[in-house]
């Protein structure tokens, strides 16, 4: 019981790691375009449309709403500088909280339904194409630039 639990909370983890993340830079890398992920894990030519399809009727609701949010969290940065009365600034403290979480939700159905698409061998191959790819393009972290 407790290790398809780990496993269940890996493979969510692996999920929300696909896509970058919503705010400030693109909605994820198109896994499902790229040449060598098509041929590792045998996707057929209607998977790779069904998964396209998906993604592109989420992002066409995703930008619209990550406009919003960074238009709410400027209004949220100008009311801290001008000294806004502390109920203005919760209220939109969860103005911007909100339309985060329904970002992220968005975006989390948007990925579990694109890895419906995929059988369950090539969801497990997915899993291990992507902790490849993490590595390959590993980002150095802080403690590593000097």
């Amino acid at each position: 019981m407790r290790q398809t639990w780990i496993c269940r909370l890996l493979s969510a983890a692996f999920v929300l790691a696909l896509a970058a993340p919503i705010h400030g830079q693109s909605f994820g890398f198109a896994w499902w375009k790229d040449a060598q992920f098509q041929h590792d894990l045998s996707l057929s030519a209607d998977q790779t449309a069904r998964i396209d399809a998906i993604f592109q009727a989420a992002i066409s609701q995703l930008r619209p709403k990550a406009e919003e949010l960074t238009r709410q969290e400027e209004l949220l940065s100008q009311q801290i500088v001008a000294g806004a009365d502390e109920a203005l600034v919760i209220k939109q403290i969860d103005k911007v909280e909100a339309i985060r979480a329904h970002l992220n939700k968005m975006r989390t159905l948007m990925l579990l339904k694109e890895r419906q698409v995929l059988s369950s061998d090539q969801r497990v191959k997915l899993n291990k194409l992507h902790e490849q790819w993490e590595r390959d393009h590993k980002r150095p972290s802080r403690g590593d630039v000097k």
